[in-house]
């Protein structure tokens, strides 16, 4: 199991991203349109600097949603390695098995 706290940092960071997409995205393509002036296409990258930097999704970490371990995970079932293979080998995956030649 994980640190509880990590856990609980990381869903912050989520809840972050969700709530400031939308701003993001605003800003971020008034930064990047080269037919506006320089000067508002440099407040706009004022202003998305200072936006919470945990608002950014890359800081978001892929973590097991049974363990909350970071690493070794699976994207298509949002489980850790050691999940899946507990998960897989009790029977509980559909359609996985043991794989043996």
């Amino acid at each position: 199991m994980a640190k509880v706290s990590a856990v609980e940092k990381n869903r912050k960071r989520k809840r972050l991203v969700e709530k400031y997409t939308a701003k993001r995205a605003r800003l971020k393509a008034i930064a990047c349109d080269l037919s506006l002036p320089s000067e508002e296409r440099f407040l706009a990258r004022l202003k998305l600097a200072k936006l919470p930097r945990n608002s950014s999704p890359v800081r978001v970490r892929n973590r097991c949603d049974l363990t909350g371990r970071p690493r070794g995970f699976y994207r298509k079932f949002r489980l850790s390695r050691i999940a899946l293979r507990e998960l897989a080998s009790s029977g509980q995956i559909p359609g996985m098995v043991k794989s043996s030649w």
